[in-house]
Order: C-alpha cells, then structure tokens, then sequence
C-alpha cells in the first residue's frame, strides 16, 4: 500500500514550493484523476512520513490541509480516508466546467448540463454490479432494451397520462442517439422539408442537417409560445411531412407549451400525414413550487423522446423512443440501432435509478414518483436506494435559486430575458446594437466560453443578438461570468 501510494503521487516534489503544499496538492491531484479512488484509507503518518522520506510534522500539515479542504475524513480508531469534498459532489453543474471543461477557458457556460447525483448514482451503480450475474450469462447482443426498464419507463408514461406498453419502448444511447434513428427511420425522401422551432436545440439541428434536410423554422419564445399558424403553412403549403419539437420547458429559450396548443399540434399532426417527435429530455425540470406538469403532446403521429442525460446526469447514456409498438420493430430491424444502443450494464443502472424504492427494483411499478427520502446530497451509501424523486426535489430547488440569482445579476445590464418556469438556461437579448457572436469572442479572450444565438438557428445566422445562458453553475460561478461579460 506505502509503495501504491507514494507511486501514485508521481514526481510532486518538482513542484517546488513548501512541501507540505506540494504533497496535499499531489494528493488531491491524484483523487481527481483517479490514481487515488475516493475510498482509499492512507497509511499512518509514521509510515507516510517514512515511505515519502519526510519529517512527521509536514505529512500532518499536509493531512490537515486536506482534511480542512474536505479531502480526508478521520475517524478516531479508523485511520484517514480519502474523499471528494462536497462542494464537488453536492452540486448541480460538473466541477470541470468552473475549470474550463473541454475548453481552453476559465469558466465554460456553453453546456447545459446537470452533474451527477453523486451518492445516489454510485449507490445505483452498486446495486446494479451486484445484480449483473444474469447479464453476464447473456449474449449482450443489442436488443430494444432490458425488459425491466422498458416496463418501468412504461409504467411512467402510464401513470403520468399516456397509456403506454413495454413494446413501445426503444431503449437508446441517448436523445440523439434516439433522434438519429427516427431520422434515419422517417426522413427517407431528403427533397421533403422539416419544420423546426427556432431557435432550437443545436445537437438537434445538426443530425437534420447531416440528412441533408430542408429546415422550415417555427418561431418560439418564452412570452409568446409557438407560432402554430407559420408550423401550419409549412404542412399544408410546403409540404412538411416531419417536426421537431421541444414543448416542455423548451431548450433554450424555456418556453412551456400550453395545452391548447399541444391540442392544435396533435390534430394538425392527424389532419395530415406529419410525424412530431417530441423532445421531453426537460419535462421534469419542472421548477414551480409544486410542479405542475401538462399533458404529454400526444396522438396517433406523435413520437415521445426522453433521456435521463439532464435529470440524471449526461454519463448515463441512456435514452429512449416511445412510439407504436410496430414502429419500435421496425426501428429494431435498423443496422443503426446496434449501434446506437446502450451497453447492458448502463441499462442496468437507469433500472436501479428509475426503480421504485422499496429496495428491489424487480418488484414494483417504477417511474420517478417512486423516491423514499429527502435528499441533500449526502447518503445512499453501501447500495442504500435514494428514490429519483428525492434527487429531483434538490436539484429543483438548487436550480430555482440559481436561475433566480442569474436573473438578479442581468436586471443591471439592460438586456432583456424572460425567466423561465423550468429548464436550465435562460435566452437573453443582447439589445440589437449588440452582436452576441463578437461578446462571445471577446468573453473568451478573458477565459469565458458562451454560446451565442446563431447556434441555435435553424439558418445558423439569424438570432445574432442573442446569447444562451445556462443556470446550471453554483452561484460564484454565475457572479464571476456575467461581471465579465458586462467588462
């Protein structure tokens, strides 16, 4: 252990600087990339301070460093365990993306996306290893989905208004991933347009355009909703035969389909041969106190698409298609769909997470009405179920007081907003002097990446005063962005 250990901290003393600073910064470098897992029990000071030839005295600075930070947790009789501290794990954005993520920048806002519910998820990813003997003995071949979790996202439809089979459920390695194959699946004549909102979701946007669709935008705003006459023109005059539609707290402006005009979608959708796929990825980002939820767009021609990217986490890849049940056969006939399946222990973990909480994910109804406790964050250790219900309830509320505090800090600047009643973003405009492509240049010279509104265009240049806004960091991290995006 003395040897793994001091292995893994690598060459920390060229680090120069204090020594005791070097090595808890080694350590907690170590913890982030994974040299070190959290759950790792260190070895007693004695015997750090003998491997790592150091006096005792700087390995207790060092350790007390730590454990002020959160990064070890000592227990009288126990020893030292190392740790990820709460403020990284109790969070509702990935501590990468206050680091720049993937991007050469400080601050990254372009990705709306929610962190992982740490506890919860790694206590689903437990029970789901320990409940994986039975897979192992299978082919692993791709199939329209484990049974289990084809009836409980079954069951939650049915529960929440839309009566619907395990047959009609195709299981997918995410919303795109389920996008792609109705594209493929339906969008056979290339010379027939499809209408679209704009703006709209960009990964969207590009898996039309990679089939060379013709996009006919729908304009769609928080204030005004969707401008159902424009979507109507494109059927009956310009022959759109598929749409693409975000109704639930709609990505990005936040907009929330009433149910008139869900109504009016779904009979336009029968009076003449048009699919609607609708996105429900934000349906349960619901951040009114208590939720109120509509009803599910539905009909004969309308096709549901869900994921657990933005309730869960992005690294569950884990989405699906609910449509006819011959529909989902013929999907499964697809080449694509191998491809575009999630592998069975994933599907596994979305089961334990969606389970219902009487602690066998095997013997109940399931959906997210099935949580047990309050959530904070904390608990669901040793395989310990912490219901989906419980997770939302806290994220709802963290992101509620985000979106508040976003807005709080834009009232100065004069560009005007609409704050949603769900999602993760809000859409702002800029005014029309200013061009949000030139902010988002000169923000990402002093280390802020966002997301200007030509990328949510169906045209990809029109909404160039507009800039998209996620709600999904802490608070400080909010605070840092909009005072240099107003420098």
């Amino acid at each position: 252990m003395r040897r793994g250990f001091t292995a893994a901290l690598g060459n920390w003393r060229a680090d120069g600087g204090p020594l005791a600073r070097s090595l808890a910064g080694a350590v907690r470098a170590a913890v982030i990339d994974g040299r070190l897992p959290a759950g790792t029990r260190l070895p007693s000071e004695r015997e750090l301070a003998r491997s790592l030839d150091l006096s005792r005295g700087t390995v207790v600075t060092a350790l007390s460093a730590l454990r002020a930070d959160g990064w070890l947790d000592t227990r009288h009789g126990s020893g030292s365990v190392l740790r990820l501290p709460q403020r990284l794990t109790e969070r509702t954005t990935p501590w990468s993306l206050d680091r720049g993520g993937a991007r050469d920048a400080d601050l990254d806002l372009t990705l709306a996306v929610t962190a992982a519910p740490h506890e919860a998820y790694r206590a689903a990813l437990e029970r789901a290893v320990s409940r994986s003997s039975a897979l192992l003995v299978d082919s692993g071949v791709a199939t329209a989905g484990l049974p289990r979790l084809r009836e409980l996202l079954a069951g939650r439809y049915t529960r929440s208004g839309l009566a619907t089979r395990p047959e009609q459920i195709l299981v997918t390695s995410g919303a795109q991933a389920a996008l792609t194959l109705l594209a493929d699946q339906l969008h056979t004549d290339r010379r027939a347009p499809v209408a679209v909102e704009s703006p709209s979701y960009p990964g969207a946007l590009a898996i039309l355009r990679r089939r060379r669709a013709r996009l006919l935008p729908v304009p769609v705003s928080a204030r005004h909703g969707w401008d159902i006459e424009l979507m109507t023109d494109h059927v009956v005059s310009k022959g759109a035969r598929l749409a693409y539609l975000v109704p639930d707290f709609h990505n990005p402006t936040g907009a929330l389909m009433n149910t008139r005009t869900r109504t009016e979608v779904a009979a336009l959708a029968d009076r003449y041969p048009l699919t609607v796929l609708v996105d429900e990825t934000m349906r349960d980002l619901d951040l009114r106190t208590p939720p109120r939820p509509e009803p599910h767009l539905g009909g004969t021609r309308v096709i549901q698409i869900g994921s657990a990217s933005k309730v869960v986490w992005s690294g569950l890849r884990v989405g699906w298609i609910r449509a006819g049940a011959g529909l989902v056969r013929e999907i499964v006939r697809n080449p694509l769909q191998a491809q575009l399946s999630p592998p069975p222990l994933e599907q596994l973990i979305a089961t334990e997470l969606l389970g219902d909480g009487d602690g066998d994910s095997d013997s109940g109804t399931g959906g997210v009405g099935g949580g047990e406790r309050a959530y904070a964050g904390q608990g669901g250790g040793d395989g310990e179920r912490v219901g989906l219900d419980a997770v939302l309830a806290d994220r709802r509320t963290r992101l509620r007081t985000q979106r508040d505090h976003l807005a709080g800090l834009l009232a100065a600047t004069g560009w005007t907003y609409t704050v949603p009643d769900g999602g993760l973003s809000l859409w702002v405009h800029l005014g029309d002097s200013t061009s949000a492509t030139e902010l988002a240049a000169r923000a990402a010279r002093d280390g802020l990446a966002v997301s200007p509104g030509p990328l949510f265009a169906p045209d990809g240049t029109t909404l160039a005063h507009h800039l998209r806004l996620p709600f999904t960091a802490t608070p400080e991290t909010l605070t840092r962005a909009v005072g240099l995006l107003r420098r």
